[in-house]
């Protein structure tokens, strides 16, 4: 069974008009793999999914692979009718896909045993690895810590991006050694990799991810210090992206390098131009920083 280590970029859908803009997506793509991540996640909600209809995730899907054919590339799956779920995952499993990025059914805030339930089915019916995305800010719901552990026993569930903002949950995950905890809020990205975390899904590392690889490679060298300076460089960054709604400040610092469109699809709104203005100002320092 596969596993997942390194930097995930949470890749953006970019739009001209309200319509996927399939040149920029596949530009983006190819950029973003070339600089050595370890592979990209589409249609996760950096990639404005639950604005996009199941026709429009698959072709952004088929895009990006078709863009990117030797690179990992991960899908998200989200939704809370249990048929419908389960038929869109077999579609995006005859593809070739690297795993599935499953979040809890949003909306309906189900217990503990209902998580277990859905989660596990969606295992028994995968092809491929499956990653828990725990984003209780999102889902409404919570994914507690035994509920992961009875989860982590299924041979395809092998990974968890870690949105849950407890760092004692965090640790005990890694310590029991049984799934690779990635990191999903980007400013924990350090700190998870320092104990011991597998790697990170990033929306802020569209910008410069050469340094986020690199920042992970230090870690693995035990070069903490040289690894906590760069992370250090890309932190006013990483708050300013998040300051604001995701992914309008990544969108509007990819439109400020001319990668796409500054664009995103209603109800997501575009930056505002206050904080346009402080991220033009601490993108160029970052575009300026050296890889230690």
């Amino acid at each position: 069974m596969a596993r997942f280590t390194g930097i995930w970029v949470a890749l953006v859908t970019p739009f001209h008009n309200g319509e996927i803009d399939f040149p920029a997506l596949r530009n983006l793509a190819q950029k973003i793999a070339a600089s050595g991540v370890a592979g990209l996640v589409v249609c996760g909600s950096t990639g404005e999914a639950a604005s996009l209809d199941d026709r429009e995730q698959l072709a952004v899907l088929d895009a990006v692979l078709d863009a990117v054919p030797d690179c990992p590339v991960i899908m998200g799956l989200a939704g809370n009718n249990m048929a419908d779920v389960l038929q869109r995952q077999q579609q995006m499993q005859a593809r070739p896909i690297a795993g599935l990025l499953v979040t809890p059914p949003y909306y309906i805030r189900p217990s503990q045993a209902g998580l277990i339930d859905y989660f596990e089915r969606l295992a028994n019916a995968a092809s491929v690895p499956m990653i828990l995305y725990n984003i209780p800010y999102r889902t409404g719901v919570n994914i507690e810590l035994s509920t992961i552990r009875t989860l982590a026993q299924h041979e395809r569930i092998v990974a968890i991006k870690d949105c849950g903002g407890d760092a004692a949950m965090t640790m005990q995950l890694i310590a029991d050694g049984t799934l690779d905890v990635l990191a999903g809020e980007d400013q924990q990205i350090f700190s998870t990799l320092c104990l011991g975390g597998a790697g990170a899904i990033t929306a802020a590392a569209h910008i410069r991810p050469d340094l986020y690889v690199r920042i992970a490679q230090l870690v693995q060298s035990e070069k903490l210090g040289k690894a906590r300076q760069l992370f250090y460089r890309l932190l006013p960054l990483i708050q300013l992206l998040f300051s604001e709604p995701n992914p309008a400040l990544v969108k509007a610092a990819l439109a400020m390098q001319g990668l796409i469109r500054d664009e995103c699809r209603a109800p997501m709104q575009t930056a505002t131009t206050a904080m346009r203005e402080q991220l033009a100002c601490e993108l160029k320092q970052v575009m300026e920083v050296e890889c230690l």
